[in-house]
């Protein structure tokens, strides 16, 4: 009876063993669950950035006021009958 009570703490020990530290065990899985997070983080805010980019790509294909802002901006171009002034600072001694 009593070598039946080891082999049988024996045999839990070894289960539990592979349960906290084996392949696929609860280490693992918590592993997994944080690599899992940060992907939904990083694909959050990667969706919201592709929701701002469609938005751009709609008001360049629909519209004049986003591509003239672009020239402005981007370019530095002045529109017809716009006067165009330059603020310098000046630079401190």
């Amino acid at each position: 009876m009593r070598l039946v009570n080891v082999i049988l703490i024996l045999m839990l020990a070894l289960l539990q063993f592979r349960l906290w530290f084996g392949h696929g065990g609860i280490r693992d899985v918590s592993n997994l669950n944080q690599s899992l997070e940060q992907s939904q983080f990083s694909n959050t805010a990667l969706e919201q950035r592709n929701d701002r980019l469609s938005a751009d790509v709609l008001d360049l294909k629909n519209g004049t006021e986003a591509i003239e802002e672009r020239a402005r901006n981007d370019l530095g171009l002045v529109g017809q009958d716009e006067d165009f002034y330059q603020v310098v600072d000046r630079p401190q001694i």
